[in-house]
């Protein structure tokens, strides 16, 4: 399992991704599931990937192959638009299924697997898409402006609180951190590092990147942060009176 998350600002993308991969308690290991497709002043397209490794692997290196293809051919490189994007990210999807869906079934294994699509191609707005298993997909909006994949349920109860389309874009960057504390206390298959990316609109470059590890200053001090601050908001809140009942 893994845990990624993709948030729509005013201001631009705030998108971040775990790196634990594993096959069974005694096979665990750290994997990259951000990936960059980018020409500096022309686009910017990164996928987060969520699911079997394999499967997302395989799309990801099939798109990066079709960058070299036959120059009529769609690609991650050539699209108009971020809708043209996600709908090359869910044919890749579906040519990966048509290849591997029955032989992964014949095993017992599902087709599990799930791709953010984020980013801006120059001309029109950045944008963050969902892709799933079968190759559809949905679109963040001002209204919903976040987008996430893997373990979501636990980092999911701050964002619904703090997150807005208008929220600066530092503030969203703290709460996706508290996001990820969250997921990676609650559930073992989420783990360190965390590859960060914050993506200022109009800017047509990926140079904002960093990889967090447990020792990273700042995730640190948030982490103790926010495990005092919520100690100390529960112990202020008041008992319960049902005496009288």
């Amino acid at each position: 399992m893994t845990y990624c998350v993709g948030i729509l600002l005013e201001q631009g993308l705030v998108l971040a991704s775990d790196t634990r991969t594993n096959a069974g308690v005694d096979q665990v290991a750290i994997a990259p599931k951000m990936h960059v497709f980018e020409q500096p002043g022309e686009r910017l397209i990164v996928l987060l990937t969520a699911g079997n490794l394999a499967i997302t692997q395989s799309v990801v290196n099939l798109l990066r192959e079709q960058l070299n293809g036959p120059e009529q051919g769609s690609h991650l490189h050539n699209v108009q638009s971020m809708f043209e994007a996600a709908s090359v990210v869910g044919a890749a999807m579906r040519s990966v299924h048509a290849r591997d869906g029955e032989a992964l079934k014949e095993h017992g294994i599902d087709f599990s697997a799930s791709i953010l699509v984020a980013g801006q191609i120059k001309g029109e707005k950045p944008r963050l898409f969902n892709v799933y298993a079968a190759g559809n997909f949905i679109e963040a909006t001002a209204d919903t402006p976040y987008l996430q994949i893997g373990e979501t349920k636990y980092g999911k109860p701050i964002i619904d609180r703090v997150v807005k389309y208008q929220t600066e874009m530092m503030d969203a960057v703290k709460c996706v951190l508290i996001s990820f504390d969250s997921t990676i206390r609650s559930n073992i298959s989420v783990a360190m590092p965390i590859d960060l990316m914050l993506y200022r609109t109009h800017s047509l470059h990926g140079n904002c990147r960093q990889r967090l590890t447990e020792q990273d200053p700042y995730y640190v001090s948030i982490r103790k942060g926010w495990g005092e601050g919520l100690k100390a908001v529960f112990s202020s809140l008041p008992n319960p009176d049902w005496s009288a009942s």
